[in-house]
């Protein structure tokens, strides 16, 4: 901040172009207006001066200048208008998000429809669309290949790493035995290694940060170790490694890759817990009683050695059948998992579970079967104990800042209470489609979420309402300042269980660590530490749009051949030109026209959130569950048509 008016932050830019800022001392983002954002583009560091404050209305503010734009490169199809009877070629951006349609010149009809990166090379007026030069052809628009790498480009992702990069890595992997046995001397990090250790993940996992470990005390209490690769003993703060993954902020999981942030040979070997193998790991140390009551806690970094690597499925199968390796130490973290739980939704946990589409894919990338991944309980139990290693960790920071009398520096995963006009709309909404929802003056408790999630699970409705629920609630972000995590129901609450594939946890190691050993940090490096954490929020929502990015190509890519079949689905969205219906294959969103019903003449009763016939009376409304026949399916818009069959009552 350079005076009392000028700020400098991450613009999120929205809609046709409304910017949004967070400031320190601001408790809403600061508003620009369209033609108050200049050159700015969403993601980009702007240095923003605050407008006169209206009276009732949020403060307002104008972009002076771009500190750091988020994008040098802009990934899109070329599409042609035609322009006082003229060809004019432009960008169609696949990313939403920036308000932009840059101009192509230079582009031939060859390049129409083609999927493009391009670099803008003029821009002289912010409200006029900028010049931009073609410096890369990926390919044709559509193509499995194509669409993957437009993906990753248009979030400012890369799978490649610097050569610089690369470089480090192999050096820390070549130098590993030195490392090791460096570790080793130091009194502080405690020799785990004759502990019974298991890692449990996916069955197609290739790196593992979490492990856990138990034995069962003399006293009757169990001994349970969470240990989480050490990332941050070999990725030392400032260095190229961690430049790079500062950079990144997270790993990236499409529907066919991974992009990681760290080079594979730290990811998926060196940091990665893997079976039969001594790893270096930063541990939560608990000793806790039969009723999941912590009795004592230790934190600090160790080595293991890791004895079995379970999937998911397979620890799931030696607990049904009670049989198989390991069973009595699966069976004492399956009881105090479930004890943990079943603590956690009476404290107030919003039980929230959406489903997980996943496909199969064949050698060329094209989707051959698409499936919800079944959730099966082992997963609760690791969800059950890293949630417990998040909280006690940053509950140990609260706890030894209290003891100090001060505040100390560090990483929380904060989750605001949900903004109370959003919640009496949830309330409206969900009366209107005939469900009870206690909401007092934009206030409402835990228990009644949950009440509801209970209510409508198994019914057709069921994933629209836990939609329509969680966009209701305020974003989880990162944040030095703590605030609490309301959809836990926790006061404290950090991200410290996986360093292979998340910066804000690379950054809780760290602060650990000097808080362990009493190191002090000035109020120039936890404004760093703040930066950071910005940034990591803002990289994760580009990492999920990029996801879902992936999800949407494939979902409809999937259906292009099942055009003509009718599916099953459900109304999730009412409109003044068609309804949104869910299928149910897939979990795929498509549009029924009105002008496609012909039985009758609808209109949008946009209160009741549904439509209704003129002549019949017949209703079709938010929720209800219908049959529908896919008329079209276009991979490069990600658009589906349906036909709407009937309702089924």
């Amino acid at each position: 901040m350079s005076n009392n008016t000028t700020i400098e932050g991450i613009i999120m830019v929205r809609g046709k172009g409304t910017g949004f800022v967070k400031a320190e001392g601001h408790e809403e983002d600061i508003v620009i207006e369209r033609e108050n954002l200049g050159f700015a583009l969403d993601g980009d560091i702007v240095a923003i001066e605050l407008k006169k404050k209206v009276p009732g209305r949020r403060q307002e503010a104008i972009v002076k200048s771009v500190i750091k734009p988020a994008f040098r490169e802009f990934i899109g199809t070329v599409k042609e208008k035609m322009v006082e009877g003229k060809s004019q070629k432009y960008l169609a951006l696949d990313n939403t998000r920036l308000h932009i349609r840059p101009l192509l010149p230079d582009a031939t009809g060859n390049d129409l429809g083609m999927k493009v990166v391009t670099e803008i090379t003029n821009w002289t007026q912010p409200l006029l669309d900028p010049i931009a030069k073609i410096t890369e052809v990926l390919g044709h628009s559509g193509d499995h290949e194509t669409e993957m790498q437009a993906i990753i480009r248009s979030g400012g992702f890369s799978k490649a790493f610097p050569e610089s990069v690369q470089k480090a890595a192999q050096t820390l992997y070549e130098t590993k035995e030195q490392i090791f046995a460096d570790a080793i001397k130091d009194p502080k990090r405690r020799d785990m290694r004759s502990v019974m250790t298991m890692t449990i993940d996916p069955a197609d996992a290739k790196d593992f940060d979490d492990a856990l470990s138990c034995q069962k005390l003399a006293n009757g209490n169990y001994e349970v170790g969470i240990h989480i690769a050490d990332v941050s003993y070999y990725v030392q703060d400032h260095d190229g490694i961690d430049e790079e993954a500062r950079e990144r902020a997270t790993s990236v999981y499409l529907v066919d890759r991974v992009i990681p942030m760290l080079p594979e040979i730290l990811s998926n070997d060196l940091c990665s817990l893997r079976p039969n193998e001594d790893r270096l790991a930063f541990s939560a140390v608990f000793e806790i009683n039969p009723d999941a009551h912590i009795v004592s806690a230790w934190y600090g970094q160790t080595i293991i050695h890791s004895d079995k690597r379970f999937s998911y499925e397979e620890a799931q199968e030696v607990l049904d059948k009670q049989s198989g390796p390991h069973l009595e130490d699966l069976n004492i973290l399956m009881a105090l998992g479930r004890k943990l739980r079943q603590k956690r939704y009476a404290q107030g946990a919003i039980a929230f579970d959406q489903p997980e589409v996943k496909f199969e894919l064949d050698e060329r990338g094209a989707p051959i079967r698409a499936f919800v991944k079944e959730r099966v309980e082992t997963m609760l139990m690791i969800e059950d104990f890293m949630l417990l290693a998040n909280r006690e960790v940053a509950t140990h920071i609260y706890d030894l800042a209290k003891s100090k009398n001060k505040d100390l520096a560090f990483v929380y995963r904060i989750h605001d209470q949900p903004n109370p006009d959003k919640l009496e709309e949830l309330g409206i909404f969900l009366r209107a489609i005939g469900y009870e929802f206690e909401v007092n003056k934009g206030i409402v408790k835990a228990t009644a979420i949950n009440k509801l999630l209970k209510e409508v699970e198994g019914k057709p409705e069921a994933n629209l309402i836990k939609t329509a629920t969680i966009r209701s609630m305020a974003k989880a972000v990162y944040s030095t300042k703590n605030i609490g995590h309301f959809g836990l129901a926790f006061k404290f609450y950090t991200h410290f269980t996986s360093p292979i594939r998340r910066y804000p946890d690379l950054m809780s190691h760290r602060l650990l660590r000097k808080h362990l050993d009493g190191s002090h940090i000035g109020p120039k490096e936890l404004q760093q530490y703040e930066q950071m954490c910005i940034k990591s929020s803002q990289r994760e929502m580009e990492a999920v749009s990029a996801e879902r990015d992936s999800i949407k190509f494939k979902q409809v890519e999937y259906l292009m051949n099942r055009i003509g079949e009718t599916f099953s689905g459900v109304i999730t969205g009412v409109t003044d030109w068609g309804i949104y219906v869910q299928e149910s294959t897939c979990m795929a969103d498509g549009m029924v026209r009105l002008a496609t019903i012909k039985s009758d003449y609808f209109e949008h009763e946009a209160s009741k959130y549904r439509i209704k016939g003129q002549k019949t009376g017949k209703i079709y409304q938010l929720g209800d569950a219908v049959t529908v026949k896919l008329m079209r399916a276009d991979k490069e818009e990600r658009q589906l048509d349906f036909e709407l069959i009937e309702k089924v009552v």
